[in-house]
């Protein structure tokens, strides 16, 4: 219930910005592949997509309340916890808390089908990441070496991220 009241709150703030999050599903996928491709140098490719959400992972997308897709998040739950696969928002929606609004409903929907964890790989790099993540209360446990590709053949190394889902403050904002 706690969990449902959350969600609704989350849902009224969002409406009041012009915003609203729906389900992330197949029929998504050609406004999905438009902001990996603006948003990210080395995008997901569809299969990806299409793999996850056929293979028990879940998904949100926040959408203009005109109909625009303006970023979306995809999880896969692993008994307990919950993996942080993707998230991403279109670059010109960025910098109006909408990745912040992706990943609060990632975790209440975690949290509510009884994860306890959520944790993630994000580049070292990736500065803009890493922000929103330690705000929202992740910490580092971990280095992946090489994980990702990066510039003209090289690896990028990861930090493994790790949020304790009770420990999530979630004001409306």
């Amino acid at each position: 219930m706690k969990h449902a009241m959350i969600q609704q709150m989350q849902g009224t703030y969002l409406l009041s910005l012009g915003y609203c999050l729906t389900g992330l599903c197949l029929g998504d996928l050609a406004e999905v592949m438009r902001i990996e491709h603006s948003a990210s140098d080395f995008p997901w490719r569809a299969g990806h997509f299409e793999d996850s959400l056929r293979n028990g992972c879940a998904g949100v997308c926040i959408r203009h309340v005109e109909g625009a897709l303006c970023g979306y998040c995809i999880w896969m739950p692993v008994v307990d916890e919950v993996h942080l696969l993707n998230l991403c928002v279109a670059p010109s929606a960025q910098k109006k808390r909408l990745g912040l609004a992706l990943l609060k409903h990632a975790a209440l929907r975690a949290q509510a089908a009884g994860g306890t964890r959520m944790l993630l790989e994000v580049g070292v790099s990736s500065r803009r990441a890493l922000h929103l993540y330690r705000r929202f209360g992740f910490i580092e446990i971990g280095i992946r070496k090489n994980y990702y590709v990066a510039a003209e053949g090289t690896r990028e190394d990861a930090y493994v991220m790790r949020l304790i889902l009770s420990e999530v403050q979630y004001a409306a904002s």
